[in-house]
């Protein structure tokens, strides 16, 4: 062990060792320590130890290792690699999704009943011996890791090489339903699109647009950047969302002051399907392989505070052409209009 004052890079080292070692009782007192010197480490020693404790997460237990994802996950926040440190994040959280999931079947096969909320609640004795010991710290330690992935997932590089995506969006998906709405962050997270092509149509005049998207959290930050870029660019009438409302929604510093922005349109899918501000990007269904998206006049006004639904990802919407008005008059022809009881 290393003597004198403890530093997050010699805590760091101890850990490695202990459990390089397999030597329990030293792996805790480092593993103390490294969740106590985390604060005041630089960005420079966050830079270097991350991609190491990324390395080393697959030889610690799944429940300890979401403490080490979420140091992980944080020490990308503050600069370090991500393509480095996100590959055993994601690995892990595929395992504690795994694990959850069979928490939530021995549950309902031993009396069932509601769930317990891990982040309201620690686990007792009986859920251990009713559940397991690897099922119930999976369950209980799904808050880390949805913390440690968002942060990882960030970076639209780590988001493009995720392994088996689709399976994990599945497993999150069935979690969340198993809890009520639960891993929204990790839900939404997991589902955002990237370089993905998107046809606008605006019914009122009658033209329509082909543009690309990349880093959208929800569907307010793309109701404020399609206002932006196609109100703001001269191309429909309205009023555009000022200048730094969409710059919180482009890529300004988190925290960056911002108004609120007012809804340009209602939104609907080709099919008349309501797509919700509350929703996201990837609700909006495809047509023969390309989403479209219908802008109808707003029903009522509605305003929302600017900004993105995850800090730190930068989100773009950009303007790839106007359509020939034939193109937009044959896109606009296979829409439906909503149901009256449907529009708000």
């Amino acid at each position: 062990m290393n003597s004198g004052q403890a530093t997050f890079t010699s805590a760091a080292a101890d850990f490695e060792t202990a459990v390089r070692a397999r030597d329990a009782h030293a792996s805790g007192v480092a593993f103390g320590r490294l969740q106590e010197t985390f604060q005041t480490a630089d960005d420079g020693e966050l830079a270097a130890v991350a991609p190491r404790l990324a390395a080393l997460a697959p030889e610690v237990p799944l429940g300890p290792r979401s403490v080490v994802a979420v140091v992980v996950g944080a020490a990308v926040e503050r600069g370090a690699d991500p393509a480095a440190c996100a590959p055993n994040v994601l690995a892990g959280l595929g395992e504690a999704l795994a694990a959850a999931e069979e928490f939530t079947a021995r549950w309902a096969a031993t009396g069932g009943g509601d769930l317990p909320d891990p982040q309201r609640t620690n686990p007792e004795d009986a859920v251990f011996d009713r559940v397991g010991q690897p099922a119930t710290e999976a369950w209980w330690t799904l808050p880390q890791w949805e913390m440690a992935a968002v942060a990882v997932l960030n970076h639209k590089a780590v988001r493009q090489a995720v392994p088996d995506r689709s399976a994990l969006i599945d497993a999150a998906e069935r979690l969340g339903d198993a809890t009520g709405g639960g891993l929204k962050y990790l839900r939404y997270m997991l589902a955002v699109l990237d370089d993905e092509p998107l046809v606008v149509l605006h019914r009122p005049t009658g033209t329509g647009y082909r543009l690309r998207i990349s880093g959208l959290g929800d569907n307010f930050q793309l109701h404020t950047l399609l206002a932006a870029e196609l109100v703001g660019g001269g191309h429909l009438p309205g009023e555009a969302p000022a200048a730094p409302a969409a710059a919180v929604c482009r890529d300004a510093s988190p925290g960056t002051p911002a108004p609120d922005t007012t809804g340009s349109f209602d939104l609907a899918a080709a099919d008349g399907t309501v797509i919700w501000n509350e929703g996201i990007p990837a609700d909006i269904p495809p047509v023969d392989g390309v989403r479209v998206l219908v802008l109808d006049p707003p029903s009522y006004v509605r305003s929302w505070p600017a900004g993105r639904l995850f800090a730190g990802m930068p989100g773009e919407v950009a303007l790839e052409a106007v359509l020939p008005p034939a193109e937009a008059a044959a896109w606009l022809a296979r829409t439906s209009e909503r149901p009256a009881a449907e529009v708000g």
